[in-house]
């Protein structure tokens, strides 16, 4: 999207322009859009013909880079004395500060609320309203789960609301209502296209992992010895994947396929290129572990190119939950396609037909004859590129293999899950302290375990900073208030407590891989079930919050300690 757009506005081929991205550890959010400062930087090193560098400080970036979530919402549910939901209605109000950034449009986190409001859930009835104002803060636009914290939150927290109001345990009454697995594909009320997903299974693993009645007697116990402990259930959609029918949004040049390239060298090493680009979600690792896998070699033998828009193919980059899903497929199919040629190659040396023969450990071994002869992937290479005279006349050589995809027919795949919090309310600060929270994902084919789970994890951090301590304050005049890290509160290790993850797997039906998202459902969960945890434990006070963060003096004046 950078190239074209910096080609596009200093008046450049695109292919003169070259993007390159290094490693980042995080890029949540502020990597979608255009900022002025970019574009100044390239057009003054156009003029000056010499390398011009930008460096913003800690201060400067909280003051231009895009911020999110400024919403104020109202909604309400409607549920049958049987316990079913009868309709959902939201009325969403959304701050975008003083314009809409580009090429993005800043409404599209409003977009994404209404949307996705009620969407784990049979509900037969259903308005949304959005409305944008403009005003003299920083530009608001997309950060890391669009939507999601605030579609969930107000979806939670109204199913809590009614199942207190009939009298209904919470698992319970989310088990009533969540659409069943075996009914997809799904198209919900607010019109969104649902498929192999699996809310009913997470619901039960998540139920079973946190050990929930045990919870539950616990906390009953402690509340009559007015220690005030609560449990906050969420379930979830993640938007993945996107197809074409998502892209341009806004007028945003974003490519709606990922090309991957992979390339046998004479050694027997291979090389991947890709268009995804690691950002701190281990991409480079799940590329190389989709190549390996496929063309039988050690993980060790791969090398992986990401980030160059000179030497990678064509794509979309990393956005959007989309490296595995979309990026991952187009790789499994390159190394499909060079594991047919090394096949092809072999068969024709061995004499017998490429089909019999299969790869493991760098060798091409017989499908059926343990003892037959065998070539090494090195073998392959030096006979392909030094002694091509040997192989057999009409055979095409080939070593390397490209593949593009995009998902086709869906707008979206959605990853989803089931998220619970235990938290502790003190009654006479105001304090919230973290006990526990679990969460059952599933977002389709594993590839990575671990780094699903600090995927994951990481989300389930950032959601919380969201549910109890990060928020931009500002003067009545405008102006922020906390725009350093020494003002602006983050969640810190301490204060977080142990993040328990499992998996249902249930593989999107849209790709050969069947992988899904998973880098922005615990970022879109968290203060969901955070919030329903904190209201939970102060029922028995008669006291409720919405507001979030959920510093300590709201609370307090939630239970009216505060006027």
């Amino acid at each position: 999207m950078m190239q074209t757009v910096l080609a596009r506005h200093l008046g450049l081929p695109e292919g003169n322009v070259r993007v390159f991205s290094q490693d980042v550890g995080g890029s949540f959010g502020l990597k979608i859009h255009t900022y002025g400062d970019e574009m100044a930087t390239a057009a003054a090193a156009m003029l000056l013909r010499r390398p011009v560098k930008f460096v913003a400080d800690r201060f400067e970036s909280f003051l231009s880079d895009i911020h999110a979530r400024d919403h104020r919402v109202r909604a309400r549910l409607a549920a049958a004395p049987d316990g079913t939901v009868r309709a959902l209605e939201i009325d969403d109000l959304t701050g975008i500060g003083p314009y809409s950034v580009y090429p993005r449009s800043s409404a599209i986190e409003a977009n994404q609320v209404v949307n996705l409001c009620g969407a784990p859930y049979r509900i037969p009835a259903y308005r949304g309203r959005v409305r944008v104002v403009f005003q003299n803060k920083v530009p608001m636009c997309q950060y890391r789960a669009v939507g999601h914290p605030i579609a969930m939150a107000v979806t939670e927290g109204l199913m809590d609301d009614a199942a207190a109001l009939l009298g209904l345990d919470p698992a319970e009454f989310r088990r009533r209502n969540l659409i069943d697995d075996d009914a997809y594909p799904v198209t919900s009320v607010t019109g969104m296209k649902y498929a192999d997903l699996s809310h009913q299974a997470c619901l039960a693993k998540l139920l079973e992992l946190m050990d929930y009645d045990r919870l539950r007697a616990e906390r009953d116990a402690l509340s009559a010895r007015g220690v005030y402990r609560g449990i906050g259930l969420a379930s979830l959609v993640e938007v993945t994947n996107p197809s074409p029918l998502f892209y341009g949004v806004g007028g945003a040049p974003i490519a709606a396929q990922d090309g991957a390239t992979v390339r046998l060298d004479a050694n027997g090493i291979v090389h991947v290129a890709s268009s995804v680009t690691e950002q701190g979600q281990g991409t480079d690792t799940a590329l190389a572990q989709i190549a390996a896998d496929e063309l039988g070699v050690a993980l060790d033998q791969v090398r992986v190119t990401t980030g160059d828009t000179r030497t990678v193919p064509y794509g979309g980059g990393t956005w959007a939950s989309r490296g595995a899903g979309i990026g991952g497929e187009a790789m499994l199919l390159a190394a499909r396609a060079l594991r047919e040629q090394i096949l092809a190659i072999a068969g024709a040396i061995l004499k017998c037909p490429g089909e019999t023969l299969t790869l493991a450990e760098g060798t091409v071994l017989s499908a059926g004859d343990p003892d037959a002869r065998r070539l090494t992937l090195r073998e392959i290479g030096e006979l392909v590129y030094f002694r091509g005279h040997e192989l057999p006349a009409g055979l095409r050589p080939e070593l390397i293999a490209t593949r593009h995809f995009r998902v086709k027919d869906m707008p979206f795949v959605f990853s989803n899950g089931a998220m619970a919090s235990y938290v502790e309310v003190d009654a006479e600060t105001g304090d919230i302290r973290l006990l526990g929270h679990w969460m059952v994902e599933d977002c389709g084919t594993l590839i990575n375990p671990v780094l699903v789970d600090e995927q994951i994890r990481g989300g389930i951090v950032q959601g919380i900073g969201g549910a109890l301590y990060e928020e931009c304050l500002y003067s009545e005049d405008g102006q922020l208030l906390n725009a350093s890290l020494a003002d602006y509160l983050v969640p810190m290790a301490g204060e977080m407590p142990d993040i328990r993850i499992a998996h249902v797997e249930t593989p999107t039906r849209t790709s050969t891989l069947g992988a899904k998202g998973a880098g922005e459902a615990g970022t879109g969960g968290a203060p969901a079930a955070v919030m329903n945890a904190v209201n939970d434990a102060i029922r028995p006070l008669n006291a409720r919050i919405s507001q979030q963060p959920m510093t300590p003096e709201r609370v307090l004046r939630a239970l009216g300690v505060l006027e």
